[in-house]
């Protein structure tokens, strides 16, 4: 997901006061890994709770809608949390919130209830939602302003590491397993297997529950420095253009409203492609994987498969040799997140050498391109499109988020606060696209709203960003 913005602050007065924000910074690196861990591993649970509850592809959908829902609905009530508490202790309180959610699935996998896996993921969206408040602001102001943009590319780098690994550590957990394990629960009754198969949830996520208790602790024990509040950056405020006359709000500005938008359909298509991507490649029906995906299963699953003792499972390999299974699946959705982290580590510092508007309309058009060739072709060649959408979407965030501020002067905060909330685009999108595969006639059918959705990007690249 995306990183803060960097935002001007007073410069540290000393030396001393200057390593004093190591360790913070460190801790906040680690809560970007969390963000995008916990948040990629939905694009797992989602085709795994499909399969346990017996659900169609809108139903499972709700997954991303329960969790990105919150996004929506806690933004608001967690600034005002903060206000009241403070940022660390605010943290704290985010981190106890999400380990409650997580510890709502061990009752959800015992009952294998679907609406008690959905509060359990409200909770664990509505923890993460407290810790973005917190976290976004404080790293973009936690040290000298010339570095800024560093700290936010650590923390942006750290978020798609975390989200790349977690498909692959779920996939190992919710799909791996022995080929004799396999075998008995294929012999086993409908219910019994599915009431099995339900109970491999629970180490996962009592393990995040655990850790994330032990991080709340950690927290509470650091000795973050206290930040008031963001400081203004006169300079920039100087060079911004005063709103026109008669502009009572950030709505008021055109191309803000067209960058709500824009942001509410990247995430939400962002979301909603890693999502769908283990069900769009068992739609594909592929009996034979390529040597190229047989050799990239087999290397990741070698260099992720020591993490499986941790979890008491033995180690097992994917069997590449039965075609597109969820396992496969769960190796390609972590290629696309890898894609949005090699695009952020590669792209982005260049956005500081070359047009970003221009940038954005390329990548966009590509994203287009891909999707649509995705939905024309069969096979293996559809899962490795969308795969590339994944590197298409690394500098999206980056660029709309500055364009749709741009220009607002007196209303950029508020303007901002539009744009984060647009982040519940995560909740519809999946929701629209599990709807049309339900009752429109399947997941390639539905994958045309994915190039609806850049193709809007691409106008808003192109138009839509104007300052009016």
């Amino acid at each position: 997901m995306a990183a803060p913005l960097p935002t001007a602050s007073a410069p540290a007065s000393t030396t001393t006061a200057a390593r004093s924000y190591l360790v913070p910074m460190v801790a906040m690196t680690s809560l970007f890994f969390l963000f995008g861990a916990v948040t990629n591993f939905n694009d797992v649970l989602m085709p795994y709770l499909k399969d346990v509850c017996q659900l169609t592809d809108l139903q499972s959908s709700l997954v991303q809608s329960a969790f990105f829902g919150a996004y929506f609905l806690m933004s608001l009530p967690a600034g005002r949390v903060l206000e009241k508490l403070g940022y660390q202790r605010g943290i704290v309180l985010g981190l106890l919130v999400m380990a409650a959610g997580a510890l709502l699935f061990v009752p959800a996998a015992n009952s294998r209830t679907f609406a008690v896996f959905l509060l359990g993921l409200s909770v664990l969206g509505a923890g993460v939602t407290l810790l973005q408040v917190a976290a976004n602001p404080y790293v973009s102001v936690l040290g000298p302003a010339s570095r800024a943009a560093s700290r936010v590319s650590i923390v942006g780098v750290a978020n798609n590491f975390g989200g790349t690994l977690s498909p692959l550590l779920g996939g190992m957990l919710l799909f791996g397993g022995s080929v004799a394990l396999k075998a008995r629960l294929a012999a086993l009754p409908l219910e019994q297997r599915l009431a099995e198969e339900a109970t491999l949830v629970k180490a996962p996520y009592i393990g995040l529950a655990v850790f994330l208790a032990v991080l709340a602790g950690v927290f509470s024990l650091l000795k973050l420095p206290e930040i008031e509040g963001i400081q203004a950056d006169e300079d920039a405020q100087a060079a911004t253009p005063a709103p026109a006359a008669g502009r009572s709000s950030a709505l008021d500005f055109p191309h803000l409203k067209l960058g709500v938008l824009a942001i509410f359909l990247y995430v939400g298509v962002e979301v909603g492609l890693g999502s769908f991507l283990i069900r769009y490649g068992e739609a594909q029906g592929i009996g034979q994987l390529s040597e190229f995906t047989q050799a990239l299963v087999r290397g990741l699953n070698v260099a992720t498969n020591f993490l499986a003792v941790l979890f008491g499972q033995p180690p097992a390999p994917i069997d590449t040799t039965a075609g597109f299974t969820k396992a496969v699946g769960a190796v390609l959705v972590a290629s696309y997140w890898f894609g949005s982290l090699v695009g952020r580590v590669v792209g982005i510092p260049l956005l500081s050498r070359i047009n970003d508007r221009k940038a954005l309309a390329a990548v966009c058009a590509a994203a287009v391109v891909f999707v649509l060739a995705s939905i024309a072709v069969r096979g293996e060649a559809a899962l490795w499109l969308i795969v590339l959408c994944g590197l298409m979407n690394s500098i999206m965030w980056p660029v709309i988020f500055p364009l749709a501020i741009k220009g607002l002067g007196g209303f950029t905060k508020q303007g901002s606060s539009y744009l984060i909330m647009a982040i519940v685009g995560g909740a519809i999108v999946p929701l629209l696209m599990g709807w049309v595969a339900t009752n429109g006639g399947g997941l390639r059918v539905a994958f045309v709203i994915p190039a609806l959705c850049y193709a809007y990007l691409l106008y808003y690249a192109l138009r839509g960003y104007r300052v009016r």
